[in-house]
């Protein structure tokens, strides 16, 4: 499997404007991002940007970025097209798609949620989830919770609190290693009933009836989408650079 990864980035932020470019001790965020996926060794990393700003602090550092249609629905379609642009013979098999505002990623992981497909040939999606018992976390609906069978193929996605009963959850995480014919397919779907009401993209794969595992980590890498996210990714770069 060759696989080749993907940083989609975008300025558009509500809760922290001009995010991928947020100061993280004299580095943008979005290039931290790039660096820990680059030390993964799974593949060639390029960012998927929607503005010439982002494409500059990447290239600026010796990085690729392939600028994409700022009008493109989400960052699934940005990857996407960068993939398409990037490589279009389609050498690479496999995309994956990390998120922009990861600076603090293990980049053990990215190599996993691509084994992940290696390991499973009847998944189409890989992506990972950490068990949980935080109650906070579990009534959070910003939490998105993954609702896995015992082989670790995922039988739903979710905001609210689920599975029921006694017991922690499985909080998802947000990368994804697709297969390219996979990719391209997904792309070509409408937003599905469930993806609408829920609002996670993901459900559109399985609603298309697309298989997806997860690998199951031990801790989950902290997303920044707000001041005080960004603040506690300084702290944990500070101590470990």
């Amino acid at each position: 499997m060759k696989a080749l990864i993907v940083i989609p980035a975008r300025m558009a932020s509500t809760r922290l404007p001009g995010k991928p470019l947020a100061d993280i001790h004299g580095k943008p965020m979005i290039v931290h991002v790039y660096e820990r996926a680059r030390a993964s060794g799974t593949g060639p990393v390029i960012v998927a940007c929607a503005e010439a700003e982002i494409a500059s602090a990447i290239t600026n550092r010796g990085g690729h970025a392939v600028m994409t249609d700022p009008n493109l629905p989400s960052g699934t379609d940005r990857v996407r097209a960068a993939a398409d642009k990037f490589d279009p013979d389609k050498e690479y098999d496999v995309v994956v798609n990390v998120q922009g505002d990861m600076p603090t990623l293990d980049s053990a992981i990215i190599q996993r949620v691509v084994d992940v497909l290696a390991d499973n040939p009847d998944a189409d999606i890989a992506t990972a989830a950490v068990h949980t018992e935080d109650k906070r976390e579990i009534s959070d609906p910003n939490v998105v919770k993954a609702v896995l069978a015992q082989n670790g193929r995922a039988l739903y996605f979710t905001r609210a609190s689920a599975p029921t009963g006694e017991g922690g959850v499985m909080h998802h995480v947000g990368l994804y290693a697709y297969r390219r014919d996979t990719l391209d397919r997904f792309c070509t779907l409408p937003p599905s009933p469930l993806e609408k009401r829920e609002r996670l993209e993901q459900l559109r794969a399985l609603e298309d009836g697309m298989q997806i595992y997860v690998t199951v980590l031990k801790t989950a890498p902290d997303g920044v989408d707000t001041p005080d996210d960004l603040a506690r990714a300084r702290n944990i770069l500070k101590e470990k650079p």
